[in-house]
């Protein structure tokens, strides 16, 4: 999978604002905060609220 990490430099999560985690095996962008995963398609990330993924555990 393709995703260019330079995109973690402006890259925010939608709901806390707060910075992102590249999760490379589960191709994902992670917010611990929120405890949320933004998938990543085609290398491009999906960063909407709604379309997050709840992290278990």
């Amino acid at each position: 999978m393709k995703f260019d990490k330079r995109l973690l430099e402006i890259l925010a999560c939608p709901k806390c604002k707060g910075g992102l985690e590249f999760m490379e095996k589960q191709s994902c962008l992670r917010c611990d905060h929120c405890k949320l995963d933004y998938l990543i398609k085609d290398g491009i990330p999906i960063m909407l609220e709604e379309a997050a993924q709840k992290i278990n555990g």
